[in-house]
């Protein structure tokens, strides 16, 4: 059994000053082939609007109020807004802020929403609506700079920060401590989906939107209530401790269950594939098995199944070793 996908959020609204447009419009610009949304997948969680304090949630009010922006053109305004950022004089270290260094207050307003009702429940409790996931693209890579901070090469620190390592690495941490909760609302990867991710999500309550590959409905999802979410998370995570030991999957699930504990209970969980779909066709949309090939394992965990293990991977790893060898052509 599926459910009708509403991916909504809201509008852009005017340009305001800091964020203007990246060039102008082309008079052929109807005859250029249709740019691919980034390929990139998605981990959300909604929460309901009564959970947000002030002034947060007079910006959110505010917010619903302007419109509605269509899920599949979050991905184009999250690299919209990076690009003006680096397109700007001088360019600014984050994208979603003004020349300033403050925010911006349209970026402060870029949210998603989500109808309780389009979210899969049995005993769990969702709502009440309108559920909000702001886009947070700021603290976003204000976190992804802290890992390149951390990771990175110091001659590739060098040539990428234009400031100061000490100025930069203040400036992010001052970002994410402003953070309402704590915690990003959306986690996301490019060119494949974590498959630890999939323990969320029931398999049999995966939406499908079988579209064009340049048409924006086309979409996979799936969604859960928080507490079943949590719930699911942490059976994996425990026996992913017991027989895999605490690297790999099992750091992931650890970090996913206590990234969920940052929101409210009443929360919905999204898994979006974004624009991973339009490197899959039809027939492998269909055909995909992933959320219900990682749950067996989950099970076949629990028995202590070898062979069901050894086989539900190997179909994973066929399945998203394509777009893998795809990521590292571009």
């Amino acid at each position: 059994m599926g459910f009708r996908a509403k991916g909504h959020g809201c509008s852009p609204g005017p340009l305001r000053s800091g964020d203007r447009p990246v060039a102008g419009g082309s008079p052929d610009r109807d005859t250029m082939p249709p740019v691919p949304r980034p390929f990139v997948a998605y981990l959300r969680v909604y929460e309901p609007l009564s959970a947000f304090e002030e002034p947060v949630a007079k910006r959110l009010r505010e917010a619903l109020a302007v419109g509605h922006l269509d899920y599949a053109a979050v991905g184009e305004r999250e690299r919209d807004m990076w690009l003006r950022s680096q397109l700007s004089k001088p360019p600014t270290l984050l994208p979603g802020e003004l020349a300033n260094g403050d925010p911006s207050p349209r970026a402060l307003r870029e949210i998603m929403i989500l109808d309780p009702a389009d979210v899969p429940v049995e005993a769990a409790t969702v709502g009440p609506g309108p559920l909000v996931c702001p886009l947070d693209v700021r603290a976003r890579a204000a976190a992804a700079l802290v890992g390149f901070l951390t990771s990175s090469h110091p001659a590739l620190r060098a040539v990428a920060l234009t400031a100061s390592l000490d100025s930069v690495r203040e400036k992010a941490a001052a970002v994410l401590s402003d953070l309402p909760g704590g915690a990003v609302h959306i986690v996301s990867t490019t060119w494949t989906v974590p498959l630890p991710w999939f323990t969320l999500v029931d398999p049999a309550q995966r939406h499908i939107e079988v579209a064009t590959r340049t048409d924006p409905a086309r979409q996979v999802c799936w969604r859960v209530a928080m507490s079943d979410a949590r719930r699911r998370v942490a059976k994996a995570h425990s026996l992913a401790e017991r027989v895999l030991g605490d690297q790999g999957p099992t750091k992931v699930l650890e970090d996913t269950g206590r990234w969920l504990e940052h929101f409210h209970p009443h929360s919905a969980v999204e898994l979006d594939y974004g624009g991973l779909v339009q490197l899959l066709d039809d027939e492998e949309l269909e055909s995909d098995t992933s959320a219900a090939d990682v749950n067996e394992i989950v099970a076949a965990l629990e028995r202590e199944d070898v062979e069901e293990i050894a086989s539900r991977f190997e179909r994973l790893r066929d399945f998203w070793g394509d777009l893998a060898v795809r990521e590292r052509f571009n």
